[in-house]
C-alpha cells in the first residue's frame, strides 16, 4: 500500500504509543493542521474528488434559500438572523441560495452570513462569490456568535470521524488503525471489549456499527443553540435506514473507490450519516430525514426546471432535465442522499416534510 507524508506521520505516532481509533486516524487525515485533506484539497467538482449537489444545478441551492427563507417568516422575520453554513465548498449552495432569496422583502437586511469551514483554498473561492454578503469564517460552529440560527449542512456530517466496532462471541470490540509487520498502516480489532458497548445495540457475532462522536456533539450544540434562541437547522447527507448499524465508511480519491487507510490526507473519507442518532442528541423538534428527491420535489424542483427550460436552448434544456434527474430519480441521489430539519417546533411541519407541504411558498426568484 502506498503512503502519503501524512501517511508516515500516523505510521511513527502509531509505532511510539499505538494502535489509534478509526475516529482518531480520520481526525489526522482529514484535519492535519498542515497536511489534513480539508485544510489543503480542492475537493469539489470535476478536478476534485467527488461533485456535490449544488454544483450539479443551481435548482438545488435556490430551493434550499426558498426553504430558509420561509423559515425565517415562519419564525417572525428576526433581525439579525445567523446565517451559517457548515463546510460551504466553493460557495456555490449559498451564493445560489442568496440570489434566489432577494425578492423576500427584509430577509437579506436580516442576514449576518457565517461559513464554518477550515480549508483555504475554499475560503478563497467562497470569498470571490459571497464578498457582497460579507462573511464570517470559522473553524468551529461554537465560535459562530448567539442568536436566531439558520443553517444548513450539506454532505458535512459524513466526513466527521466515526469508530467502527465489531461484534464478537465475547462482546463489541473496536476496530484499530495499527502497523503491519513492514510498517504500513493495517485494521486490527481490539483485544478488549469497547466501553461504547453501551452505545451498542444487542446483536449477533459478526455484526459491525458505527459510532460519530463528533456528529453527535455538533448536533447538541445546534440544539442547544435552537433552544436557546430560536431556529432551522437544514442536514442533507449520505444515509439510510442501516446507518450506525454497519460499517460504510468509505474513500474515494479522483472520483474512484480506493482503500480508506491509502495515502491518508490525500484521499477523501465518509460515512453514512445516522440522522436518528443526531436528532436524538440536537434534543429539539425534528422532521424527517426523508428522501432528496422527495424533499427536493415537495419544494418544486420539476417546477423550477420547466422556468428555466423556457429561455434555455434545447442542448441546455437537456442539461436541465439531467441534472434534475441526478438530483432526484431513485436509482441516482435521490434516495442515497437524505434530509433532516431541526427546528423549534411550534409551526406545522415545513415544506419538504409533510405529504401536504405547499410548494408555491417556496418560489426561488425567477430570474
Amino acid at each position: 500500500m502506498t503512503n502519503s507524508e501524512l501517511g508516515h506521520l500516523i505510521a511513527q505516532r502509531i509505532a511510539l504509543t499505538g494502535p489509534i481509533s478509526l475516529a482518531d486516524f480520520m481526525a489526522e487525515a482529514m484535519g492535519h493542521p498542515r497536511l489534513g485533506y480539508y485544510r489543503k484539497a480542492t475537493p469539489v467538482g470535476a478536478a476534485g474528488d467527488f461533485t456535490t449537489a449544488p454544483e450539479i444545478s443551481q435548482m438545488f441551492g435556490e430551493l434550499v434559500g426558498a426553504w430558509l427563507a420561509e423559515r425565517w417568516l415562519a419564525m417572525g422575520q428576526p433581525a439579525p438572523v445567523r446565517l451559517v453554513e457548515l463546510g460551504p465548498g466553493r460557495g456555490t449552495l449559498m451564493a445560489d441560495a442568496l440570489r434566489a432569496t432577494r425578492g423576500v422583502p427584509g430577509f437579506h437586511a436580516a442576514i449576518d452570513l457565517h461559513l464554518v469551514d477550515t480549508n483555504e483554498p475554499m475560503r478563497a473561492a467562497q470569498r470571490s462569490v459571497l464578498q457582497g454578503y460579507t462573511p464570517s469564517w470559522h473553524e468551529r460552529f461554537d465560535t459562530v456568535p448567539e442568536g436566531p440560527l439558520l443553517l444548513v449542512a450539506n454532505e458535512f456530517f459524513d466526513a466527521l470521524p466515526v469508530r467502527q466496532f465489531h461484534r464478537t462471541p465475547r462482546g463489541w470490540v473496536e476496530r484499530m488503525v495499527g502497523l503491519d509487520q513492514d510498517g504500513g498502516l493495517r485494521l486490527a480489532l481490539a483485544p478488549g471489549v469497547t466501553p461504547f458497548a453501551r452505545l451498542l445495540p444487542d446483536a449477533d457475532a459478526g455484526a459491525e456499527a458505527e459510532i460519530c462522536e463528533a456528529g453527535r456533539a455538533l448536533a447538541a450544540a445546534i440544539g442547544a443553540r435552537i433552544r436557546q434562541a430560536g431556529g432551522w437547522a437544514l442536514i442533507i447527507d449520505y444515509g439510510g435506514e442501516t446507518a450506525g448499524r454497519a460499517a460504510s465508511l468509505q474513500a474515494v480519491r479522483n472520483h474512484r473507490g480506493t482503500d480508506i487507510l491509502e495515502r491518508p490526507g490525500e484521499t477523501d473519507l465518509s460515512a453514512h450519516v445516522d440522522f436518528r442518532a443526531l436528532a436524538d442528541a440536537a434534543d429539539v423538534s425534528s422532521f424527517g430525514p426523508v428522501d432528496q428527491g422527495s424533499f427536493l420535489q415537495a419544494l418544486g424542483i420539476l417546477q423550477r426546471g420547466e422556468m428555466l427550460k423556457r429561455r434555455a436552448t434545447p442542448q441546455q434544456a437537456r442539461a436541465i432535465d439531467a441534472a434534475s434527474a441526478r438530483l432526484i430519480a431513485p436509482d441516482q441521489m435521490g434516495t442515497l442522499f437524505r434530509v433532516l430539519a431541526l427546528g423549534e417546533g411550534k409551526n406545522a411541519p415545513p415544506a419538504g416534510f409533510a405529504n401536504d407541504s405547499p410548494s408555491s411558498t417556496l418560489r426561488p426568484d425567477a430570474t
